[in-house]
């Protein structure tokens, strides 16, 4: 399994990597192993402020349907539009082309909050 050790991570298995004072946010290894052939991803809040922890958005695979959250606040500034044609990017480069939104951030601090790779990856144990 796959843990960047320049990302952070959350409880609910995004990642965020941060450049300046815009975010990239995706799923994890992890999460997309354990979600299978992802075959939609569904995210109508670009444009949109929103809290920590909010949903921004859904993943759908073969067998379920799950919520994504933000990993910080900020305003969805851009959405991986290719993930429209191409949902499985998700699967084969998560960390990578598989990447979901952007994020202008509106409180660093909150990233103090996420886990570095070590925690991420004791936490799945």
């Amino acid at each position: 399994m796959n843990i960047p050790q320049d990302l952070k991570y959350t409880k609910d298995h995004e990642w965020i990597k941060v450049e300046g004072d815009v975010a990239t946010v995706g799923i994890t290894d992890f999460a997309q192993g354990e979600l299978g052939d992802i075959v939609f991803v569904e995210i109508e809040t670009e444009g949109e402020t929103l809290d920590q922890e909010a949903t921004f958005g859904t993943i759908e695979a073969v067998k379920t349907v799950s919520d994504l959250f933000m990993p910080i606040s900020g305003e969805i500034v851009e959405f991986n539009s290719s993930l429209e044609t191409d949902p499985e990017t998700v699967n084969s480069d998560p960390y990578g082309n598989g990447w979901m939104v952007k994020i202008k951030m509106s409180d660093s601090s909150q990233l103090d909050e996420l886990m570095d790779a070590a925690s991420y990856e004791a936490m799945l144990g």
